[in-house]
């Protein structure tokens, strides 16, 4: 047997994921700002420009559900969201990776991923172990995240006529929708906070809880990277049954009992490639014979997923057309508006 070193990818795939989590936490501290100065008077004499600038189109990101409206709106109207359009290109940017490249965005991409990874190695860390759910018990859990799919697919894409969706994107609550998902989190209740470190405490247990349970945007993705063209592939000949891959796999499949990895569970993340010490036995590729680097495979991610928003930015459809005296309006009245 020909050993191979590849923990590389894992890196790479960390310096992907924490760099865009921090890119992020600076764009929401940004974003912080902005909602500041409109929410009271401004003191510090700033043009309506420069107060605009502070607000970073990249948070529209964890608006999924909106971007799913929109996105039925567009397919049935042709109109691009004007108030939220970088969480279409987002949305739109996802599928496509997923397509393609497995649930890649979940692996590469997603920070509440990155966040719910770092969260299942602190309490391996803590416990000296990650605990299992027993397979009766994780079919059930894994079927709810499918269940909140195919609720959210019921009521947007098959109840909801694209002229009722017009109407409540022009509506001020969605104008605000981003501002709301920020003081849900700084301005959070009793409720929400208990119900945040429930989850914080079952993601420290169990590997990857929320994404693997509850996560109706993962199991979107999940569904739609069955199409991938790419998925991981075991070479029998090759394989020495360390097991180390399956031990590894943040998704918990058994790689080492499969020829392919066709689960919608996978993200794509290499971690079983990484962790695998025999040549050839363990790639990403179309088939058998069919391998694709994993730095190639890495390299697609970035590009195809950025190269999306970018198109988005060049056809003008990323920053908000909402403008300043709207934000002026609507903002101060953001703790009373609720959800029509």
């Amino acid at each position: 047997m020909e050993k191979i070193d590849r923990s590389y990818l894992r890196y790479i795939r960390y310096a992907v994921q924490w760099g865009i989590f921090f890119f992020l936490i600076y764009a929401g501290s940004k974003f912080y700002i902005f909602i500041e100065h409109l929410a009271a008077p401004d003191t510090r004499n700033l043009t309506p420009e420069t107060i605009l600038s502070l607000r970073a189109p990249s948070v529209e990101g964890f608006l999924p559900i909106g971007a799913l409206m929109t996105f039925k709106l567009w397919l049935t109207t042709g109109i691009f969201d004007r108030i939220h359009p970088a969480g279409l290109v987002i949305f739109l940017a996802a599928v496509a990776t997923s397509l393609l490249l497995k649930k890649s965005f979940c692996g590469w991409i997603c920070p509440v991923g990155a966040l719910s990874d770092l969260t299942w190695k602190l309490g391996k860390r803590l416990f000296g172990r990650n605990f299992t759910i027993h397979r009766f018990a994780d079919y059930p859990l894994r079927s709810l995240k499918y269940l909140l799919l195919t609720f959210f697919i019921y009521v947007i894409v098959v109840k909801m006529p694209p002229s009722e969706i017009f109407k409540f994107l022009e509506g001020d609550y969605y104008v605000i929708a981003d501002v709301k998902m920020l003081y849900f989190f700084t301005k959070m209740t009793l409720v929400t906070f208990i119900t945040l470190a429930i989850l914080f405490a079952a993601s420290l247990v169990f590997k990857n809880f929320w994404c693997r349970y509850l996560c109706p945007y993962g199991a979107l993705l999940g569904i739609l990277s069955l199409c991938s063209p790419v998925k991981i592939t075991r070479n029998s000949d090759a394989c020495i049954d360390c097991g180390k891959c399956t031990k590894n796999c943040p998704a918990a499949l058994p790689v080492g009992e499969k020829v392919r990895i066709k689960s919608p569970e996978c993200t794509g993340c290499l971690a079983c490639v990484s962790y695998c010490p025999a040549k050839g036995a363990l790639d990403m590729s179309f088939t058998k014979s069919r391998i694709l680097n994993p730095l190639v495979f890495a390299v697609l991610i970035i590009g195809l997923f950025f190269g999306a928003i970018g198109l988005g930015q060049i056809a003008d459809r990323w920053n908000s057309k909402v403008t300043y005296e709207e934000y002026k309006r609507i903002i101060p009245r953001a703790p009373l508006l609720k959800h029509p």
